[in-house]
């Protein structure tokens, strides 16, 4: 499928399948892409509509902040699956892609029929941790804008939260993903910490109880943070259903596919008719 037209942004989708709709929305420096193995395992049965986020892979990068807020994204999403052919969708998101997928199930529930968060947060709970990330966001923006992308993606791929997938990534697929890292554009990603920043987007935390669709929560069993955050997530929403991926990090597609697909799968056949 070619670049969707939203006003005036182009949001790249690739389109694969038949059945209800799937959205798959990638994590920060990733793009649809990180995607293909959950595609091969739902296309059978399931659309997918893998989506670049705006400042990500072949969407557009704008040199303005305004599109890349967090209640602004969402609403171009919504419009994608709309120009799509879909009134609503399942959306499935990781990481960056899994917090814009809770906060349009918030902002726009009508056009959710079921929530799969992997490895994701609702956000931050007071003014102070807020600000405290807008902080950091900012720092590691301006560090992307004056050393360039190359100096950004070394650092980014040396913090802890990447320290498993030394021993569940083989080294060629460690390089894939430093490839996919390296094709992004530095204006796209320090704008996206600027407007989707985990500090810049609403908590929304307390208002998990609002989803009345079916929630299913995943993490790998080595991100202890994120673990832990779906679990807190699984007991302020009713009926979610909590999995957590065993010998995996932070990005359980990717470090254990076998094992996320099956469970992505048994959640997606059980709620088909809700689709």
């Amino acid at each position: 499928m070619p670049h969707v037209d939203v006003d005036g942004l182009a949001l790249n989708v690739d389109r694969y399948g038949v059945g209800p709709p799937v959205v798959l929305l990638h994590g920060f420096t990733g793009s649809r892409t990180s995607w293909y193995d959950v595609i091969r395992a739902l296309e059978g049965e399931f659309t997918t509509l893998s989506v670049d986020l705006v400042g990500h892979g072949w969407s557009g990068s704008p040199s303005s902040l305004e599109r890349y807020e967090m209640s602004r994204a969402v609403d171009d999403l919504v419009a994608v699956v709309k120009k799509s052919g879909f009134e609503r969708a399942a959306w499935v998101g990781y990481s960056l892609g899994g917090r814009t997928a809770l906060q349009l199930a918030v902002q726009h529930p009508e056009a959710v029929s079921a929530l799969v968060l992997e490895g994701a947060s609702p956000g931050l709970a007071t003014a102070q941790e807020r600000a405290d990330r807008v902080a950091a966001d900012e720092a590691l923006a301006r560090k992307l804008e004056t050393e360039g992308l190359e100096a950004f993606i070394d650092y980014w791929q040396s913090i802890p939260l990447w320290d498993s997938q030394k021993t569940t990534l083989s080294e060629p697929q460690r390089m894939a993903l430093r490839q996919q890292r390296l094709a992004q554009r530095a204006t796209g990603l320090a704008n996206s910490l600027r407007g989707m920043g985990t500090g810049s987007q609403m908590w929304v935390g307390d208002r998990l109880g609002e989803l009345k669709v079916p929630v299913l929560l995943t993490a790998g069993r080595l991100d202890t943070k994120f673990s832990a955050i779906a679990e807190d997530m699984g007991r302020a929403i009713a009926g979610a259903r909590v999995e957590i991926i065993e010998d995996a990090g932070h990005c359980a597609h990717l470090e254990q596919p076998a094992a996320f697909n099956a469970v992505l799968l048994d959640f997606l056949r059980g709620i088909r008719s809700r689709l």
